[in-house]
């Protein structure tokens, strides 16, 4: 059965009408990430006030540290929460029946990642401009991959947590919101990884948002566009994709074969 764009239009719109018949779901898109802007917002003001020198211009990059990491967040989040509300609704079981490939549920929650994210990043961004004077676009041309990143990177953090929750069942619930705060740590989103202990450097730049935030801190300092670190946050991409296809793919697979997936579905 070929791939089809009607199956992947129809799963997303069953999502979308989830936001449309029950708008209370707009506060979890809109309200925590507008609290995390004002909190380092005003601390960046603060910062900026109280410093002096370069330590002003450098504090700024909190504000789009902040933005870019509710990117990947909305992305993750499009993907792991669009099967938990399969999960809550109990449909989770009809799609599965259904003449429904797991690349179109994939390709479909990943769609809705993306709605979340463009949803999300243009109350930031306005947010941003208007109480800060941050603008994102002062990022320019690096901004498009740097955002391309790290959606491919928020997807396969998606595909991860959906595939533990598969297999741990409601319990493992709370890693849908967990699993990017594991890494966020590491990933030198507030910080150059120089910070981090030698030993955990490593770590840090085997992910692939590491080199996005490092480029975007390196073009808000005036430098040219990063291609070196876009390159290596699309290699690393590539790399945590197949870990994540195959890491999902098994786990299904387990489910299906152990009985699982109903125990999932109908709890």
């Amino acid at each position: 059965m070929p791939f089809s764009f009607n199956t992947v239009s129809a799963l997303v719109l069953r999502y979308l009408f989830l936001y449309t018949r029950h708008p209370v779901r707009f506060v979890e898109l809109i309200f925590w990430p507008l609290v995390d802007l004002l909190v380092w917002g005003f601390l960046t003001v603060y910062l900026q006030k109280q410093g002096a020198g370069a330590f002003p211009t450098a504090i700024t990059f909190l504000i789009g540290a902040m933005i870019l990491w509710d990117v990947m967040f909305r992305s993750q989040q499009g993907v792991a929460i669009s099967f938990l509300e399969d999960v809550w609704t109990r449909n989770l079981l009809n799609v599965f029946v259904a003449p429904v490939r797991t690349v179109e549920y994939v390709a479909a929650t990943c769609v809705v990642g993306v709605l979340r994210v463009a949803f999300t990043l243009v109350i930031l961004a306005v947010v941003a401009a208007s109480a800060y004077q941050f603008n994102i676009t002062s990022m320019g041309l690096a901004l498009l991959p740097f955002l391309a990143n790290l959606i491919l990177f928020g997807w396969f953090l998606g595909m991860i947590s959906t595939g533990l929750i598969m297999r741990w069942g409601q319990a493992a619930e709370s890693l849908a919101w967990a699993v990017p705060f594991f890494i966020q740590p590491l990933a030198a989103v507030f910080y150059p990884v120089s910070v981090l202990p030698a030993w955990l450097q490593p770590i840090a730049h085997a992910l692939p948002c590491t080199p996005v935030f490092e480029g975007m801190r390196a073009v808000l300092s005036g430098g040219g566009i990063p291609w070196g670190s876009l390159q290596s946050a699309l290699l690393l991409n590539l790399v945590w994709g197949s870990l994540a296809a195959t890491f999902f793919a098994l786990n299904l697979r387990h489910v299906r074969k152990t009985g699982l997936l109903v125990k999932v579905a109908t709890q």
